[in-house]
């Protein structure tokens, strides 16, 4: 005999399914935050008390990935127990097999690895930006990712470029220029010129490589042809960040990073204890950024993850200020109203196109989202 869940039980579930949805957004929201406005601090912070190993720095961005095996097993979890109810629920005639603890399929695993190798060159860029520029300055430049990635995905994915987003790169690219124009204003001490240009420099092609990179991971979800779930989404995450980190590792080799770290421990300038301190906690708070990253979106929407961004680049700016004393000149200031204008364009021209082109509501099917609400260009490394 098949058993139906009353009208009464199915809107209890439905409301507590809400209930834990919200809760979830709410902690992903907080990790976002740390992640976004912490983990630049943390990694400034290594570099001015004495470190400048620059792989390792580029390392710990991804070096955190086992912490994302905790989502994945309490999915895993959720997904059985599903399963187990659907199977207790069912006739006799029909079954329901148990869940696979891994759901991704080979392309999928081959794609994730290469966007991991291009992920690693890409740390080791910002890693080296952050070492020789002040955070705030780091900051605005990397936010013009965002044009970047605007363009790599009208060229991959076909994305529209509408007056708004073009607006966007316009005065995203109009706020490099202002820092550009005048670099060095607010070189650190004991900084030279060259290694302040090369931190520029090095910096501007980060946030190129990422606005690439984005867009080949919308596209290799496009080619996947699976059912992108919560679940899929941490294990792409969790290969990306691996390769990522095994490109990392193999620079560390070859730089000698491992042998030096000891030493450079002892030397640090806020005892060795603080050091291990500093870089466990970098790796652990770049990994609360991606999480929070993929928790908002999956939970809400891509466009609540960005605009939660653009609210944080003023607190990263202003913590900056604090914690490390930088200079916050004109054409700071400048560069941060034309980000913030552009990111408001941006949102305000996608939140428009979403309302126009509304699309039907997807069959339930578990944990899948539609692909629209795990767009690459929130998937910023927006510092």
């Amino acid at each position: 005999m098949v058993r139906h869940a009353s009208p009464h039980m199915a809107g209890d579930e439905a409301k507590s399914g809400e209930t834990l949805k919200k809760i979830l957004l709410v902690l992903n929201c907080m990790m976002l935050a740390i992640g976004t406005t912490c983990g630049p601090l943390i990694m400034r912070l290594y570099f001015t008390r004495g470190g400048n190993r620059i792989w390792l720095s580029g390392w710990l961005q991804t070096a955190g990935w086992p912490i994302i095996t905790i989502p994945l097993a309490v999915s895993y979890v959720h997904r059985h127990h599903r399963s187990s109810a659907a199977t207790t629920s069912s006739t006799g005639t029909s079954s329901s097999s148990v869940p696979r603890p891994v759901q991704m399929k080979a392309p999928l695993f081959v794609a994730s690895a290469a966007v991991g190798v291009l992920t690693g060159f890409d740390d080791y860029l910002y890693a080296y930006g952050v070492a020789h520029l002040p955070v705030s300055t780091a900051s605005l430049i990397v936010a013009t990712q965002l044009a970047f990635t605007a363009g790599f995905a009208f060229i991959f994915v076909k994305q529209r470029l509408t007056p708004y987003s073009i607006n966007s790169v316009f005065l995203l690219t109009l706020a490099a220029a202002v820092l550009a124009l005048h670099t060095g204003s607010d070189k650190p001490e004991g900084e030279s010129k060259r290694e302040y240009a090369m931190g520029f420099v090095m910096t501007v092609a980060a946030a190129v490589l990422y606005g690439f990179i984005l867009p080949l991971v919308e596209l290799s979800y496009m080619k996947a042809k699976q059912i992108i779930t919560y679940s899929l989404v941490l294990e792409y995450q969790l290969v990306m960040c691996f390769f990522a980190t095994a490109v990392c590792t193999v620079g560390m080799l070859i730089n000698n990073d491992f042998q030096e770290i000891p030493i450079e421990a002892k030397m640090y300038g806020m005892g060795e204890l603080k050091y291990y301190v500093v870089v466990v906690w970098n790796a652990v708070i770049w990994q609360f950024s991606f999480l929070g990253t993929i928790g908002v979106i999956f939970c809400s929407s891509s466009l609540t993850s960005g605009v939660i961004m653009t609210v944080l680049l003023p607190a990263t700016e202003l913590l900056a200020v604090i914690f490390f004393k930088e200079k916050f000149q004109v054409e700071k200031g400048i560069s941060l109203t034309l980000s913030l204008w552009g990111f408001v364009s941006y949102f305000y021209g996608e939140m428009s196109l979403h309302q126009n082109h509304q699309p039907p509501p997807p069959a339930d099917n578990g944990n899948a989202r539609p692909l629209c609400q795990i767009e690459c260009t929130s998937v910023m490394k927006i510092i």
